[in-house]
């Protein structure tokens, strides 16, 4: 019989990746099948937020992943060199990393895979790709067959695994999607830009140390630091224009000089390709006990610097509830909020990107002059902040800003250990007081919370280092709040009869009676 995994993760970028981290943290056992016999090892995204940092730090070992990084802010400047919009950097952000990060991504890649492999719960089987599949009512068979990396096919022996569940992060391109016959939605924004990636032969200049795009009618172009040492540039694909030609030495180093008076004796080029920007979201993310993340499931332009990030909030997303779901603490129907929550969430980026990838593909010089304009007096408001999650496992009718990311600080526990709130909690549930719940809450509501590894922070003994989490209580007006392991807000309780009730809507929300638990 095929061997019995707990979850199989088809694809090992960033989204499975982190996926089989976070699993194999929880103590599941997982599989990864993976095309490609090594991580790819360049970078593919180059732009993490806040957010997304800590994820990768409940994944890795975030110092190591961001080793080589840096705040960076974006500039949108007009074909003559003027600001249009500015996104400022923010050294730290609410959740104790720079809300705008440039990062060299095999970085980040590499200290996730060395994570997970001392878990010894992740086996990794690179060198496979999945040649079908069928499901039944207790786990899924993925049938494999063994990658030919220089022929670029499947042509090897064949082999089998099971898998109570299945986790299809393998690309845009998804076979597991084609396989399921799941369609994609188009939101018919389809752009060709040629990416050239470069590694600076000096100091890098001052003015390369953020992210610049040029929305020049003439040829759209920008460029972007990965870290301190590296730097990316893009150039449209104007007509006629073919791949072949763009793909040329000569041209990137033509483009360089022209745009960016760069030579061989600034930068060494070690990357070039044409890449594809669209827009697309799967018509469904879940089939029986299959789930499609990361690019999988959606794609969008890079304008925003979301399309990795979306991923990876998929990742975490799907982990902490696989993981209730396995060890019993929540029925399978949980996993349908997955899609609920994050479709809206990706759907609402995706839209946002398109709108920044037309003011940088903007041809026409009359339409161009027009937008230049509109900015320079003010009459186009800047980017509108993350959406919150709407629905899903949130206190619903609950006073906050439930759904929206939670802050983490500095904190000292009680047995003097002292450093990131999440590095001291853990993966999972935070229920953070101003004073201890203990007597608010009973013993049956304490069981409920261990058993859901929901680690209990009062700040009258928890020393809050920064502050940060008390200026949360107090933003809040609220005696305490229930974060999610994905650190989303679940909820608020305004005072000490209040903890009671949130409590018992979290248990009622995970077991799928969310809108009898707010009647």
């Amino acid at each position: 019989m095929a061997p019995l995994y707990d979850i199989a993760v088809v694809g090992y970028g960033p989204t499975g990746l982190t996926a089989a981290s976070l699993l194999g943290r929880l103590g599941h056992r997982v599989v990864v099948v993976e095309r490609w016999p090594t991580l790819y090892g360049l970078p593919r995204f180059t732009h993490i937020d806040d957010e997304t940092a800590r994820i990768i730090q409940a994944a890795a070992d975030i110092d190591e992943a961001l080793r080589d990084s840096s705040p960076c802010e974006y500039l949108w400047v007009n074909g003559k060199g003027k600001t249009l919009l500015r996104i400022p950097a923010r050294p730290e952000g609410v959740m104790g990393y720079p809300e705008h990060i440039s990062m060299y991504q095999p970085d980040v890649e590499n200290a996730i895979d060395k994570q997970l492999r001392g878990y010894g719960a992740v086996e990794v089987r690179q060198g496979w790709a999945v040649s079908g599949l069928d499901q039944d009512d207790d786990g899924v068979t993925l049938r494999l067959r063994g990658w030919n990396a220089d022929a670029i096919r499947a042509d090897g022996p064949d082999d089998q695994l099971r898998a109570r569940y299945v986790i299809a992060a393998d690309g845009s391109s998804s076979e597991l999607r084609e396989l399921l016959g799941v369609k994609r939605e188009d939101f018919g924004f389809n752009e060709r830009w040629l990416n050239v990636d470069a590694e600076w032969l000096r100091p890098q200049p001052p003015e390369y140390a953020m992210g610049t795009v040029y929305c020049d009618p003439a040829r759209g172009h920008m460029t972007i630091n990965i870290g301190h040492r590296r730097q990316r540039f893009e150039f449209a694909l104007l007509p006629g224009e073919t791949d072949e030609e763009m793909t040329a030495s000569e041209t990137a180093w033509r483009l360089l000089r022209e745009y960016h008076d760069l030579g061989p004796d600034d930068v060494r080029i070690a990357r070039q390709l044409v890449y594809g920007f669209e827009a697309r979201v799967a018509t469904r993310w879940r089939t029986g006990r299959v789930f499609l993340a990361g690019d999988a499931a959606h794609t969008m332009p890079p304008y925003l610097g979301q399309g990795a990030c979306s991923g990876i909030r998929d990742a975490t997303n799907l982990a902490w509830k696989l993981h209730l779901v396995l060890c019993g603490q929540a029925p399978d129907t949980l996993l349908d909020s997955y899609e609920i929550e994050r479709r809206p969430h990706v759907t609402a980026l995706t839209h946002a990107s398109i709108g920044l990838g037309r003011l940088a593909n903007m041809h026409d010089v009359q339409a161009a002059a027009a937008r230049d304009v509109a900015f320079f007096e003010g009459k186009v408001p800047p980017p509108p902040p993350f959406p919150p999650l709407s629905e899903g496992v949130l206190r619903q009718a609950a006073n906050g800003p439930v759904g929206t990311p939670t802050p983490q600080g500095r904190v000292r526990l009680t047995d003097g250990r002292t450093g990131r709130l999440d590095d001291l909690t853990g993966y999972g549930f935070t229920l953070v007081a101003a004073e201890d719940p203990t007597a608010a809450l009973g013993p049956e509501r304490l069981a409920l919370l261990e058993r859901l590894c929901c680690t209990v922070v009062p700040l009258d003994s928890v020393g809050d280092l920064d502050g940060r989490h008390r200026e949360y209580l107090q933003l809040l007006g609220a005696v305490a709040y229930l974060a999610r392991p994905d650190f989303v807000l679940f909820g608020v309780a305004v005072d000490s009869t209040d903890l009671a009730a949130l409590v018992d809507e979290l248990a009622a929300a995970l077991s799928g009676t969310v809108e009898e638990a707010g009647a």
